[in-house]
């Protein structure tokens, strides 16, 4: 079975909700990326999303586009990318998504690059800029592959386009609470129980929220009306913040664990 499916299923037994958390690759290097990787499996993250570095990252606010700038600055490119999760596989086995722009699959040729991330140990993609309607091709591959083409659902989302979208993905639902980019906020935003509910009257998929969680307080908010909640923009800051500190790792992991202990607290097994 797919990871990340596996995984939300045991959540879903164990009556527990989700914690994603989002990182660049080759920020500060690939070497920081795979040990952050590890640190987090032990912290007990759920699912790993590995942003991969893009020279347009349109998607992105300042935090996470600097981070793009310095995965760029540092060598990273998808194939080492990949070479990253092959070596985080020598040691966990914790859901891996990439978070992509599709010009970087085209690049490498589509059913290259899903059967190279397959053989790597990627278990989902998430491609920001590949429209549901223009993905059929790309959804036949993935399927065959076994791996997770996760869509992103917004707040400005028609209903009838939330099922459009939602019965072509696996894995889960990506809903994007706020309009924008991604970036830290001060509160969380007060539709999500809202849109939650007309995502789930189209789909049985479990539904991540994501875009301004900052803090284990927003964490556990949002996290009431969704099966996870995916962390990004806080996570890069510290990573920032520390560079190539030797403690960065360890400092950072810590962190993350605030958020786990805050979400798994409030919705314990």
């Amino acid at each position: 079975m797919n990871r990340i499916v596996e995984r939300f299923a045991q959540l879903k037994r164990r009556g527990q909700k989700g914690v994603v958390v989002y990182i660049g690759a080759g920020d500060p290097n690939l070497e920081a990326t795979r040990r952050l990787a590890l640190a987090f499996d032990q912290s007990g993250v759920d699912v790993l999303e590995l942003g991969v570095p893009f020279s347009d990252p349109l998607a992105d606010g300042l935090v996470n586009q600097l981070a793009a700038q310095r995965g760029l600055e540092s060598g990273t490119t998808p194939p080492k990318v990949l070479d990253t999760v092959a070596a985080i596989r020598g040691e966990s086995q914790i859901p891996i998504v990439l978070y992509i722009y599709f010009n970087l699959l085209h690049r490498r040729g589509l059913e290259r690059f899903i059967a190279d991330a397959k053989r790597a140990g990627v278990d989902g993609l998430l491609i920001l800029d590949l429209p549901p309607e223009e993905s059929d091709n790309y959804e036949d591959l993935m399927r065959a592959a076994e791996l997770c083409p996760i869509y992103l659902v917004a707040p400005t989302t028609p209903e009838e386009r939330i099922g459009l979208i939602v019965k072509r993905g696996g894995g889960f639902i990506y809903y994007v609470s706020r309009e924008g980019v991604t970036g830290m906020q001060t509160q969380v935003s007060d539709t999500i129980g809202l849109m939650t509910a007309k995502i789930r009257a189209h789909t049985s998929l479990p539904i991540a929220v994501g875009f301004g969680i900052s803090n284990p307080e927003q964490a556990k908010t949002a996290a009431a009306s969704a099966d996870a909640v995916v962390v990004g923009s806080a996570v890069v800051n510290r990573i920032a913040e520390m560079g190539r500190a030797p403690e960065m790792v360890a400092r950072v992991a810590d962190f993350v664990r605030t958020l786990v202990n805050g979400v798994k607290a409030e919705h314990p097994a």
